[in-house]
């Protein structure tokens, strides 16, 4: 370059031929081995963990990114209440940007900002979900991953050494009872699944009646020789 700049050093040197001209490597990319040199080359559906600097709390961001433009987002949060809030305004700052771009913006949260930076790692190598998947994975791939009900998958269980587990809640929902066996070891558990009791609700069904269509049980529940409620019991 004309323009560039080099010390006086470098300047009484002799020019040596670079003889060897390796370029990138390829990555897998939307079912394809590609070659990304530019920011338009990169493309897939990925996701990316991240924390805040106390670690109170944690970010799963999702990215759907299409000619290095990020077209879907899908941000969810755990363990602080005001991280989702930002989540929100995140969700308006990501979609429309560069994956590079995305980068180099406040996402409001540590934890986001730092999803964000491990998804790029991961998306610029080609670690995506849609890495062999042809032409990538459709605008609304992010609703697929929290299924039915538009829920994120989320588990909440808590222990002590004297009185043991308590399933708060699991993929399937709420839990309302744990089902335990003549040891008082857990053997099954009955939940409630939000999603499907607000959709009766919405439907006009009653509470009570959404309540008990709402519920399932897991493992060997009826078998159980007692049950209790883990949140008070």
């Amino acid at each position: 370059m004309d323009n560039m700049n080099y010390t006086s050093q470098v300047k009484a040197m002799c020019p040596v031929k670079v003889g060897a001209s390796h370029g990138c490597a390829p990555i897998p990319q939307e079912g394809e081995w590609t070659y990304s040199r530019k920011i338009e080359d990169i493309n897939g559906f990925t996701h990316g963990v991240g924390w805040c600097a106390p670690q109170q709390g944690a970010c799963k961001l999702s990215l759907n990114v299409k000619g290095g433009i990020i077209q879907e987002a899908l941000v969810e949060t755990i363990g602080c209440s005001g991280m989702t809030h930002s989540a929100a305004m995140a969700s308006e700052a990501l979609v429309g940007k560069t994956v590079l771009e995305a980068l180099n913006t406040d996402l409001v949260c540590d934890a986001i900002n730092t999803a964000m930076r491990e998804l790029f790692l991961q998306i610029i190598y080609g670690r995506t979900q849609s890495a062999f998947s042809e032409n990538g994975l459709p605008i609304g791939a992010g609703l697929e991953d929290l299924g039915k009900g538009l829920r994120s998958q989320t588990g909440t269980i808590y222990s002590t050494l004297e009185k043991g587990p308590r399933y708060l809640e699991l993929t399937e929902g709420y839990i309302t009872r744990l089902a335990l066996d003549e040891n008082n070891e857990i053997i099954g558990y009955e939940y409630l699944s939000l999603g499907k009791f607000t959709d009766f609700l919405k439907k006009g069904i009653k509470a009570e009646e959404a309540l008990e269509k709402a519920k399932g049980t897991y493992g060997r529940f009826a078998d159980g020789s007692r049950y209790i409620d883990p949140r008070e019991e």
